[in-house]
């Protein structure tokens, strides 16, 4: 066995050079260097008490994101530019989770998702910030959904109703009107009590320009809050903007609010997640997202719920968007998030493009909880709609081969199409409920039967305003009780009967 002879000065240096080091390693636990950097991803040395999710302070005033915890080093997603960080350069901890702003303040604003003002209206004021990620409310704290989030659409309040606290998915091809249902239930929310939410991720910034405008000229703008994660932006940012705006939304639900908020859309945000997560190295699943992608939305919409009065009794209403490709909502990413919400609205490319709008397929859309939060008067005049249009899509099909049809499969036809033109609505112009339930009660006891297809859509809007001038009684009746009584049925059949005899009258001499 040989031994080693070591001289004291060199016991003495090694001692010395170890009790060097040792500062060094109190300090690596707050301070780090630069390993790697590039694509928006950054390999940090050091940083041992580092945790996930913390901010980091780069160079130049330029934040990153803890996102992977190693063993020596931990990966960083950069929430800025890149340009001026380069190899061996210092990273501090800042000890924070990511937070953003919340509160009044925040309201009419456009905002990214770090909660910094984009629309040139100076600074945001608020006091207060929460942290993006937050652990969803339990089971114990939560009430069932049983009141109704009126999104002035008929189609969908008759046929698939939204309650408040509930997930309801928007899914459809590209350009098939999706944001248009979310936009449309925005302006709904005028005189309603209820806070809006708008978070746009991987949009051009020309769209949400857009919408922003539509808002303000529609009075929206003043209980709405817009997170923008434009398209140019780096996909990092695009993946926290959901969280952003959940927080956001928290804030007013904590103070027993009602909150709905929109995510515009989720397939982008799995998109931005994946990128960041092939750039961090880690391994790749199907399609190749990782692992996790399942967890990305489950957590993100379970926030979402419908408090019990104990804890405030206030709700978020979430109605998160994904964008199938040819109509397949058996992918990946649409199977996920349907399993994750509470129903799904499909909209479907064919209806589109034959001009029936909002394009919703009533066969393949479905509310799970919503049904217990509509009022009685609107289950009183929907309960058969979902069943006559799914008759008369059976009929139109069959009739396509036969050329002659029996009285009740012509007469099944010509209610379906009639059907159809009550349901048909332009963008921007949300009805309110009694508007709703009026023309669906002329539907269901037949009122219609004598006005031809083409003059129906003027007959119920004619009809409504002859109500609202002349019999504002009932309709006032309607939205009090929220029902509609026996004697107030025999009321309307008596003034649509006459005004049924006048709108052909005129429009037969027109």
């Amino acid at each position: 066995m040989k031994v080693v002879d070591l001289r004291p000065d060199e016991i003495s240096a090694l001692i010395k050079e170890q009790i060097k080091h040792f500062n060094d390693q109190i300090e690596s636990k707050d301070i780090g260097t630069v390993m790697t950097i590039g694509d928006g991803v950054s390999l940090v040395h050091g940083l041992d008490n580092a945790m996930l999710g913390e901010l980091l302070l780069f160079p130049n005033d330029v934040y990153g994101m803890v996102m992977n915890l190693e063993e020596d080093s931990v990966g960083a997603v950069l929430l800025g530019s890149e340009g001026t960080i380069k190899e061996g350069d210092e990273v501090k901890r800042t000890g924070k989770i990511i937070e953003v702003p919340v509160g009044d303040g925040l309201l009419g604003r456009v905002v990214n998702p770090l909660g910094q003002p984009i629309d040139g209206q100076g600074e945001i004021v608020s006091s207060k910030t929460r942290p993006i990620e937050r652990v969803a409310s339990g089971v114990m704290t939560r009430k069932s959904v049983d009141q109704p989030l009126q999104t002035g659409i008929t189609s969908i309040d008759a046929i698939i109703p939204i309650g408040r606290g509930q997930r309801e998915l928007i899914i459809g091809d590209r350009q098939t009107g999706k944001t248009a249902i979310a936009i449309d239930t925005i302006l709904n929310q005028k005189g309603q009590n209820i806070y809006c939410v708008y978070v746009a991720i991987g949009q051009k910034n020309s769209t949400v320009a857009q919408i922003v405008e539509k808002l303000r000229k529609g009075g929206a703008m003043e209980y709405t809050t817009i997170v923008s994660a434009g398209a140019s932006e780096l996909a990092p940012v695009q993946y926290i903007a959901p969280y952003a705006g959940s927080a956001m939304a928290e804030e007013w639900l904590s103070q027993g609010k009602d909150v709905l908020i929109v995510y515009d859309d989720l397939s982008k945000h799995a998109v931005a997640y994946r990128t960041v997560s092939l750039l961090l190295k880690r391994p790749p699943g199907r399609e190749a997202y990782p692992g996790d992608v399942f967890y990305l939305h489950s957590r993100l919409l379970e926030r979402a719920c419908r408090l019990n009065e104990e804890n405030g009794g206030g709700s978020i209403t979430a109605l998160p968007i994904i964008e199938t490709q040819a109509g397949d909502i058996s992918a990946y990413i649409p199977t996920n998030v349907i399993s994750i919400t509470d129903g799904q609205i499909f909209l479907q490319q064919d209806l589109f493009n034959a001009g029936f709008r909002p394009a919703i397929d009533t066969g393949l859309s479905v509310s799970r909880v919503g049904s217990s939060a509509q009022i009685k008067a609107m289950k009183q005049v929907s309960g058969s709609l979902k069943l006559e249009l799914a008759q008369f899509a059976e009929m139109q099909a069959f009739a396509q081969f036969g050329s002659d049809l029996d009285a009740a499969t012509k007469a099944t036809l010509d209610h379906g199409e009639k059907v159809r033109e009550v349901l048909k609505q332009a963008q921007y112009s949300p009805r309110s409920v009694e508007e709703q339930v009026i023309s669906l009660f002329a539907l269901k006891y037949g009122f219609t039967k004598a006005i031809p297809v083409a003059k129906v859509s003027q007959f119920v809007s004619e009809l409504y305003e002859e109500m609202k001038f002349n019999h504002a009684d009932m309709i006032e009746d309607i939205r009090i009780q929220k029902a509609i009584s026996e004697e107030l049925t025999k009321q309307l059949k008596e003034v649509m009967g006459e005004f049924v005899e006048k709108f052909l009258k005129v429009n037969k001499e027109g």
